[in-house]
């Protein structure tokens, strides 16, 4: 298999066009459906998306949300986090994770990333605990699973919540934990439907899921500002909804996730059989590892010491590359009060100047690869 040689062709980061085509009839017929109903908060649709997915991931309950950072929220809400409390947190993941946690009060407590994986550090995350830590929220990153066994035993152990943030793995598995799904593996699981996802809806949408029957009926509260019977709260929630529109479109998407994933492993292994062949591995570039779980590839990540340069290069030829995420969280301003100093987390601040990610979606082209290969090398060449 060999990269050939042609023209720069324009690879979007992603196609989310071509991928509603694949669903636009069973779209357009349940958005006519539903705006026949005059059924547009929550209902029927949204009840049978979660029966769905929980059924998907493994998990006795799914609560479809206004989106993954709800998730989130909602999940620590129900676990009654606030002033005082510590959450263990990765410093390198999206903003979300840690934005939740200051939000209620509590105090995220940052954590380093195994290199390897981008995700939680484990024996820190051990390290870290303290009389007020209330949870961990390890992050699935790129769309692999964090070493959960390991954490979930630390956290059994020392009594800690795992509120799983997975975002960007749907769909990944744990063969260790009897082939269970990410996001049914926690006290909590957390997922976010953003377009740009795998499993993505037409606007924000997210869910949560878990087994325990009195997290689910308190989470369910909060989802509509605590609310009991109409006009009567037991809890001080919020307008955490999903639309039935998103339940709906999900609910078509879910029944081909597992062929989209699919896609995006062969995608992801194409990838790294062009560039191991580049012989710019590993002294140029170095190559995602798929070592927990089943890997679904929301990014497909490479390593480049001159990644500034080798994005821009790639830009300029019309290639949709990205950077997930150029500053860790514990550098950034609004957690300055943490007093966090540069490194203080050298994985995550190694991995924040030198990750890039290439496109990768299931409609991605053997020719737009070829492309994408094609410009890394010419970078390396000049």
């Amino acid at each position: 298999m060999e990269a050939t040689q042609t023209p720069t062709t324009p690879v979007p980061p992603l196609n989310l066009a071509a991928n509603f085509q694949q669903i636009r009839a069973e779209a357009l017929a349940e958005l006519t459906e539903i705006c026949d109903s005059g059924y547009y908060v929550l209902g029927p649709k949204v009840a049978a998306f979660e029966q769905s997915l929980s059924t998907y991931c493994g998990s006795k309950h799914a609560l479809g949300v206004s989106s993954g950072t709800d998730a989130l929220l909602v999940a620590m809400m129900a676990l009654g986090i606030g002033r005082d409390d510590e959450v263990i947190v990765p410093t390198f993941t999206f903003f979300a994770t840690a934005g939740c946690v200051a939000r209620l009060g509590a105090r995220p407590v940052f954590c380093d990333i195994d290199p390897e994986t981008y995700n939680l550090d484990v024996a820190q995350f051990e390290a870290k605990l303290t009389a007020r830590t209330k949870a961990v929220i390890p992050v699935h990153l790129y769309g692999q699973l964090a070493d959960m066994p390991a954490i979930l035993d630390v956290a059994n152990r020392r009594g800690v919540a795992v509120i799983e943030d997975a975002a960007q793995a749907i769909g990944a598995s744990e063969p260790r934990l009897n082939g269970r799904k990410a996001g049914a593996l926690g006290t909590f699981g957390c997922i976010s439907f953003y377009p740009t996802k795998n499993l993505g809806a037409i606007g924000d949408a997210g869910a949560l899921l878990t087994d325990d029957p009195n997290l689910h009926e308190k989470a369910t509260k909060l989802r509509l500002h605590g609310e009991t019977t109409r006009y009567h709260h037991a809890l001080i929630g919020g307008n955490f909804r999903i639309d039935p529109l998103q339940a709906a479109i999900l609910t078509i998407k879910l029944k081909r996730l597992d062929q989209w994933n699919e896609l995006r492993r062969q995608r992801a292994a194409r990838y790294s059989e062009l560039l191991e062949q580049t012989g710019l591995v590993p002294e140029h570039v170095r190559l995602p590892r798929d070592l927990h779980g089943t890997h679904v590839y929301h990014q497909y990540i490479i390593r480049s010491n001159r990644r500034d340069d080798l994005v821009k290069h790639l830009q300029e030829r019309k290639i949709g590359a990205g950077i997930y995420y150029p500053v860790p969280l514990h550098l950034q301003e609004c957690f300055a009060y943490l007093g966090h100093k540069p490194g203080e987390f050298p994985h995550a601040e190694k991995a924040a100047a030198e990750v890039l990610a290439l496109p990768i979606y299931p409609e991605l082209t053997d020719e737009q690869q070829n492309a994408v290969v094609d410009a890394i090398v010419g970078f390396h060449k000049r």
